[in-house]
């Protein structure tokens, strides 16, 4: 059974980090907004590219310095983590304090360099041991290749229990939620049927009350 979970989280990360390469098309002022389900204490990185649509040829051209893209993080408790203006390409990272679903919203504030036009947006969203630079901290801690790989596995080993964690708080959180909707079920259908009796009760004195009144009883 533990297996078989180890497996699936794998299976879900993996299919995680395939979806995350994307892009999109924005308008002027348009916001784009993604929903990620992150463990908490984990660094998620984020890199981008703007490229500005060019009506003469019909593609799209490397945009302008001068486009800012605003980037917001909000997280479960829908508290600001991130808001911050970068430039047309750029990387934004942050660090979860708790597990949910986090949203990162893009968009660009600057309309004057549009003209009208639709800027394409290629973003690429890493997460956990798939965010940190290991050429970086092979180069800064003076790592040999097999430490590298030893602190690597480790990174998957902490990722992958933080994923477990999180699929247990999932499920808490479920439980609780069926928990609470079958408590207020019962006791709906208990004020239904005490209801129902009230009604059945006041009915036959009220039948008992009209017989007695025409002397037929």
């Amino acid at each position: 059974m533990f297996q078989s979970s180890i497996s699936l989280t794998l299976f879900l990360v993996f299919i995680i980090q395939l979806a995350d390469c994307l892009y999109f098309h924005i308008g002027e002022t348009e916001r784009k907004c993604f929903i990620e389900e992150i463990p908490d204490e984990t660094l998620v990185v984020g890199n981008y590219k703007c490229q500005l649509f060019d009506p003469q040829t019909g593609g799209y051209m490397p945009s302008s310095p001068g486009i800012g893209m605003h980037v917001e993080v909000r997280d479960p408790d829908d508290k600001i983590m991130l808001s911050k203006v970068y430039s047309s390409e750029g990387r934004f990272s942050f660090t979860s304090h708790v597990p949910g679903e986090h949203v990162i919203c893009l968009y660009s504030n600057s309309t004057r360099w549009f003209a009208g036009s639709q800027l394409r947006v290629h973003l690429d969203i890493q997460v956990g041991e798939h965010a940190v630079d290991y050429a970086h901290v092979q180069q800064k801690e003076k790592l040999s290749e097999l430490q590298l790989r030893v602190r690597q596995l480790l990174d998957q080993v902490e990722q992958i229990t933080k994923e477990q964690n999180y699929q247990r708080y999932r499920e808490e959180r479920f439980r609780q939620t069926s928990e609470s909707t079958n408590s207020r079920v019962l006791w709906w259908s208990l004020g239904q049927t005490i209801i129902l009796l009230v009604m059945g009760f006041w009915q036959m004195k009220h039948l008992k009350s009209f017989f007695e009144a025409k002397k037929l009883v």
